[in-house]
């Protein structure tokens, strides 16, 4: 069983899961909504809203190492309850606030919430998916995120004019103190096992620094690209607004066939980028994303961008799980702090991006922008090799064919490439055998932990129940507040011009993903066919 599937199957992993949906649901929506809610109700400045957005950003990244160094010494779910914590705070000030002073403590407190969350999130990810298939289990706790996402713009376009500001920011801190229960709950053997983790972390944990040392060239190429990356984009909102005279519900159009890839694609895109190996996936990726930027230059119609986005976005869908299953591997023992230095890398490059690339739009255009973005993008596929060699992690290639879970089968169906030196003693080669035949030797078969056809088709039916129910409660909802693209298709063969806005475009891409999931879940009834067995964790 994959570590994806683990997490999503298990007491344990199912609470994290939603924790992370119940968490990122309002947290995602505030990055749109605190710039408008700063200006029209507290009255701020351009200058005064741009303030507010850099201290939460500033204090996350500071706060962010720390917060791994937390994950390593305390249980990783109770330092993320304590980032909810803030997090529920911090919307319940936001709810209160009457003057910029209550509303830059809101702003810290979401700060330092968002970096405790999410780093200790990631470093259970990575804690628990160790011993099997990182980047499956990082590509769904990244697809949550996402579906999280939806769900909050979803219920923020529904509410917003309707309820204003203040019932948003109590639905947030109410979602959020959720999310503090689901990381809380959890039985006596669950909080036995983590206090057993954690003493086996200190006790696998590298001397403080080499693992960073290591990290470096990585969380360099991550800083950089992301920062590139955040700029363009902001220059692109700017660009489908300014120069192209779309309006925000036709830039959101443009956006939504990439924001579905992005979050349906990475809990399935292990499949291929774990018989690619890590360094061919980042690289791969990292020049669609040039071909992106470069693309950008030349073409400026919005269905032209609109693709080029989509292809981008399953390329960021792919690579992220890639890049933070890689930091994991390598932390040394020390997921928490590697985590937290990751994020802190990354959070910095977007900080810094947007202006610098703001910069350069304002002196040499756009074209020059894109080129610089496409640059950077080739540069981080040049560099990245080096970085992954320089972390000395064997590079992993899983051949198609189905795996028994057998050590001997293990060892044909993989193709290990060490990224470091060549040259390994006879020593290390039976340490690595014996550390793999204790892995297997606590691991359940494989070919148990697959379902039959049947028993399958079984659970493919159940989730389409639930897929089912949560679509017809939607409609429910998008029909009452007079948004609801199939009523109106039904009704009058038609959508008013009125009547268009984004609630109607989530409707009808709401739509198009249930028929799909539909024609998915019922093909195991009509075809019934073995789930191809995954690697053991």
């Amino acid at each position: 069983m994959s570590a994806g599937t683990k997490a999503s199957t298990d007491p344990a992993g199912r609470r994290v899961l939603s924790a992370a949906l119940f968490a990122s649901a309002p947290a995602e929506v505030l990055d749109f909504l605190l710039p408008l809610w700063a200006g029209s109700t507290l009255g701020g400045g351009a200058s005064v809203v741009g303030a507010l957005i850099a201290f939460e950003a500033v204090l996350s990244l500071i706060v962010r190492p720390l917060a791994g160094e937390l994950a390593d010494r305390f249980d990783q779910r109770r330092v993320a309850a304590a980032g909810a914590g803030l997090y529920a705070l911090s919307f319940a000030g936001y709810a209160l606030a009457d003057s910029l002073v209550v509303a830059f403590v809101a702003a810290g407190l979401g700060g330092a919430g968002g970096a405790l969350f999410w780093v200790a999130l990631r470093a259970w990810t990575g804690q628990r998916a160790q011993d099997g298939d990182g980047t499956s289990a990082y590509g769904t706790l990244l697809s949550t995120e996402g579906q999280g996402a939806f769900v909050g713009y979803l219920v923020a376009f529904s509410l917003l004019e309707r309820g204003g500001y203040p019932l948003l920011f109590w639905l947030g801190s109410a979602a959020c103190a959720v999310a503090v229960a689901l990381l809380l709950r959890g039985t006596r053997q669950e909080r036995a096992r983590a206090a057993t983790g954690r003493g086996e972390r200190r006790g696998a944990a590298e001397r403080r620094g080499a693992a960073e040392r290591r990290l470096l060239p990585l969380m360099v190429v991550s800083a950089v690209t992301a920062a590139a990356e955040a700029g363009l984009w902001m220059l692109l909102l700017l660009r489908l607004q300014a120069d192209l005279g779309l309006s925000p519900n036709e830039i959101a159009l443009v956006f939504a066939p990439g924001f579905v890839v992005f979050v349906l694609l990475p809990a399935h895109a292990h499949h291929l980028t774990d018989r690619l190996g890590r360094t061919p996936a980042m690289v791969a990726s990292f020049a669609a994303s040039a071909l992106f930027a470069a693309g950008l230059a030349v073409l400026s119609t919005p269905p032209a961008i609109a693709v080029l986005w989509t292809v981008a976005a399953a390329c960021f869908a792919a690579q992220i799980p890639v890049e933070q299953a890689t930091v994991a591997a390598a932390s040394g023992g020390r997921i928490g702090r590697a985590m937290g230095l990751y994020e802190s890398a990354r959070l910095a490059g977007v900080v810094v991006g947007p202006l610098v690339m703001g910069l350069l739009y304002e002196e040499a255009g756009w074209a020059a922008a894109c080129g610089a973005a496409a640059a950077t993008s080739v540069v981080g596929a040049l560099v990245v090799p080096y970085a992954v060699r320089t972390l000395g992690l064997a590079e992993e290639r899983r051949k198609s064919g189905p795996r028994t879970g057998g050590v001997g089968e293990d060892r044909e169906d993989i193709d290990i490439d060490m990224g470091g030196d060549a040259d390994t003693d006879m020593g290390t080669d039976r340490d690595r055998d014996r550390d793999m035949s204790e892995r297997e030797a606590v691991r359940q078969p494989s070919a148990e932990t697959v379902p039959g056809p049947k028993a399958h088709a079984r659970k493919e039916r159940r989730d389409w129940y639930v897929h089912t129910a949560a679509f017809a409660l939607g409609q429910l909802v998008l029909w009452a507040l007079d948004s609801s693209w199939l009523v109106w298709q039904i009704t009058d063969r038609g959508v008013p011009d009125d009547q268009r806005g984004p609630l109607v475009w989530i409707g009808r891409i709401w739509l198009t993903v249930w028929v799909i999931d539909t024609i998915w879940s019922w093909s195991y009834t009509v075809w019934p066919r073995q789930k191809k067995p995954k690697s053991s964790s």
